[in-house]
């Protein structure tokens, strides 16, 4: 609960691929903790890259955290919370957009509520409900990343399949990491469209 205002909060970072997203929302975390609030982190079933039971960041970094299904199971994060100040939800992105209604329901709720995902899909389009959620909360970080291609700020993500831009039509979701994807700054991120 803040202070201040004696309420709840939502806070969002985002950014493209290999931003620091992850490593941001740990960071946070940690800092919870040192002050002594309970904290309690929940990631989406569809992504095991770091560990089935871990929120984890590309440099090596993790968290203990509850698994949920991203479309059926949104409202388990509410149903797992044992008094937890803080609610961390990893991968915003790959959740249903009901994520948005349990993050406002937390924070109506006093709870700071520290969400991370996405803000694009490969195609450099709004990948809800990470949008939804950025007009919502009170605190927004949007993290880049360097450019593979130029070295330039980055904030798009280039979904690669066998070293080439992936086809405009391919699936939004695909987990993975450095094997599918790149950041890249507007100049160089690709579309196929043939």
């Amino acid at each position: 609960m803040h202070k201040i205002t004696n309420s709840g909060w939502i806070e969002v970072v985002t950014g493209c691929m290999f931003s620091g997203k992850t490593e941001e929302l740990l960071r946070r975390l940690r800092r919870a903790e040192i002050a002594g609030q309970d904290v309690a982190a929940f990631k989406p079933s569809v992504d095991d890259r770091y560990g089935e039971e871990t929120v984890g960041s590309h440099d090596g970094r993790q968290w203990d955290a509850t698994v949920v299904d991203p479309d059926e199971g949104v409202w388990e994060v509410v149903d797992e919370l044992d008094g937890e100040d803080v609610v961390a939800i990893d991968e915003a992105n790959f959740f249903s957009t009901e994520l948005v209604d349990v993050c406002e329901h937390l924070a109506d709720r006093d709870r700071r509520v520290v969400v991370s995902g996405l803000d694009q899909t490969f195609r450099a389009e709004p990948f809800e409900p990470v949008p939804e959620l950025i007009s919502l909360a009170e605190y927004v970080d949007k993290y880049r990343a360097i450019c593979a291609a130029c070295g330039e700020p980055a904030t798009r993500t280039q979904r690669l399949i066998d070293g080439q831009p992936a086809h405009v039509d391919d699936p939004t979701v695909l987990v993975g990491a450095e094997e599918s994807y790149e950041a890249r700054c507007r100049n160089c991120h690709i579309l196929r469209a043939d």
